[in-house]
């Protein structure tokens, strides 16, 4: 069988998983189904290299897509204006089954989903001034940066030096009221100066494997990329908790929580979390919710004597 014939059977049988948790109620575990197909499919509308696939397969292929993610939406918003139903995705089975011979019109008028947005810095400020709740409508300036998520950008283990210490720190969890509606979580963890200056390139986790209950799980180490003994008094590193917005079709912070110089030590820590947008300086803090939701980290110290 052509590798073609496989990646078409590997979405088949994604879709199938999906929609099966769709009809069983387990929304959640759809959402992260539908999530995870229609970031395949974007990819491959996307690839500018060789496809195995014609321009009109692609397009097919890319409005698929949409209706993932419609359905997707549908599933976070009880009221939706918009409803896309579990009836409607079945009808598009035969097409992701029959990509390869598939030559009708596609089933619903709607377009392949545009690569996604996420904000760059400051925008998240100019997106708060527009938006009370997350259900708001969002202006996107001029400087977003228009990408699909990359599976993290961790970065090794510098290499150490005679009586200098390097800090590993493991992202255990994180608490949120509404975990389990996250879609696409990651954190990007950043080492800013006092006056808000990256120190070292800002590094993205994975999107988080497992959520339930409050919780979403990482479960991944960050290499700070400094020997503590060259950070600077007053550095602190930062923790921006992102998930993806299917409606807006952003990647939005949704909260943040940071680690001060003083707060370096081997063993648990946990830290509290704080609404967004991320200030980097410290001046305006505001804690994210009365109720005791924290970020679970644990800290290890490298020394090379």
């Amino acid at each position: 069988m052509s590798d073609v014939h496989k990646t078409v059977q590997k979405w088949h049988a994604s879709f199938r998983k999906g929609t099966d948790f769709d009809s069983w109620g387990q929304l959640v575990e759809a959402i992260d189904e539908y999530q995870i197909l229609a970031r395949q499919l974007q990819k491959e509308v996307q690839s500018a290299n060789l496809s195995d696939f014609t321009e009109d397969q692609k397009k097919t292929i890319g409005k698929f897509a949409t209706c993932l993610e419609m359905r997707s939406a549908s599933l976070q918003c009880t009221q939706s204006v918009e409803e896309f139903k579990l009836e409607d995705l079945r009808k598009l089975e035969p097409i992701i089954k029959n990509i390869l011979t598939y030559n009708k019109e596609f089933p619903f008028d709607v377009q392949p989903v545009p690569s996604r947005k996420i904000l760059a810095p400051g925008e998240e400020e100019n997106l708060e001034l527009e938006e009370e709740e997350e259900d708001a409508a969002a202006g996107v300036g001029s400087l977003a940066t228009f990408t699909s998520r990359v599976p993290g950008t961790l970065l090794p283990r510098l290499p150490s030096e005679p009586g200098m210490a390097l800090l590993t720190i493991k992202i255990d969890k994180i608490g949120l009221k509404d975990a389990g509606q996250c879609i696409d979580p990651y954190m990007t963890i950043s080492v800013k100066d006092m006056n808000g200056v990256d120190l070292n390139p800002p590094q993205d986790t994975p999107v988080a494997g497992r959520k339930e209950d409050t919780y979403v799980h990482f479960g991944v180490d960050v290499e700070i990329q400094r020997h503590v003994e060259k950070l600077p008094k007053g550095a602190a590193i930062f923790f921006e908790f992102k998930h993806y917005k299917p409606k807006k079709r952003i990647t939005s912070t949704k909260c943040y929580a940071f680690m001060e110089m003083d707060e370096i030590k081997s063993g648990p820590i946990v830290i509290e979390l704080y609404k967004k947008p991320t200030d980097f300086k410290r001046k305006k803090l505001q804690l994210l919710t009365k109720k005791p939701l924290y970020l679970h980290l644990h800290q290890t110290l490298h020394k090379d004597y």
